[in-house]
């Protein structure tokens, strides 16, 4: 079974230097919600895989966060698309877990779901740390040029092999495209 593993803020929807707190603030980057419902029609199981430290700074609660992605997964049905599963790291950084990307915990949790093999899976990030992740998985890995992402790429730290994208609709081309 095909599988992408979504960085949520700076992929799916526009990122703040102040914290996505509120479905209000969450905004879809233009082409986004489509992509996944591309994804989605072709078989793929869309998962996010997402760091969301403003749980552990007290800026949101776990019901704000679950509201936030209530939307996003209503918005998305609307298109015909669907996320799967939706895994978060709520530490800071300065906890030590191994959840918050640049580790690969939140992989390692994905790949515990049934059917799931991440040699086969495809990780779309904006930031080194989640192409680390990923690559630290054994996942395949893709930059948008959205979010943070066109700042990660002009740093010149993108890992040999990272193809780059302008956005997540652009992923979905390649891939999509690649798969007919």
């Amino acid at each position: 079974m095909r599988i992408i593993i979504l960085d949520r803020d700076g992929v799916i929807n526009y990122d703040s230097p102040a914290y996505i707190k509120s479905p209000a603030e969450w905004r879809p980057i233009p082409g986004s919600l489509d992509a996944i419902a591309r994804f989605t029609r072709a078989g793929y199981r869309v998962m996010i895989a997402s760091n969301q430290s403003g749980l552990g700074r007290g800026l949101f609660d776990v019901p704000a966060l679950d509201t936030i992605n209530d939307e996003l997964r209503a918005r998305l049905a609307s298109l015909g698309g669907r996320i799967d599963a939706i895994f978060y790291c709520p530490h800071l950084p300065s906890d030590g877990c191994d959840c918050r990307k640049p580790e690969p915990g939140l992989f390692w949790q994905i790949a515990a779901l049934p059917g799931v093999n991440l040699r086969e899976a495809l990780a779309v990030g904006d930031s080194l740390r989640d192409l680390q992740a990923a690559a630290s998985a054994g996942v395949e890995t893709a930059l948008v040029r959205t979010g943070n992402g066109a700042r990660t790429e002009e740093t010149g730290d993108v890992p040999a092999g990272v193809r780059v994208f302008d956005d997540l609709a652009a992923v979905a081309d390649h891939y999509l495209f690649r798969a007919n």
